[in-house]
């Protein structure tokens, strides 16, 4: 007969607290990525709408936050068995 091995659970605190932060890291970059409205629809402000924050920044975290939520999903737990 075959053995099988209680794998137990498959993410620890650990991972929660990563995807914690992957997520928090995240909504920064959308909340610095929003904006840009001006008070007078019929004028375009291009420094406001192309600003360094919007086109670089923010998207630089986003992509960061997805990276650390791959790995707090991908991390393996420490297993107590040594």
């Amino acid at each position: 007969m075959s053995e099988k091995k209680a794998t137990g659970i498959l993410f620890n605190k650990q991972n929660y607290m990563w995807m914690a932060i992957g997520g928090v890291v995240m909504v920064i970059a959308l909340l610095l990525m929003s904006g840009g409205k001006s008070p007078d629809p019929k004028v375009f402000n291009y420094s406001e709408v192309y600003s360094t924050r919007r086109i670089t920044v923010a998207p630089v975290l986003l992509v960061a936050g997805l990276l650390i939520e791959i790995y707090a999903i991908m991390r393996r737990p420490k297993s107590a068995e040594k």
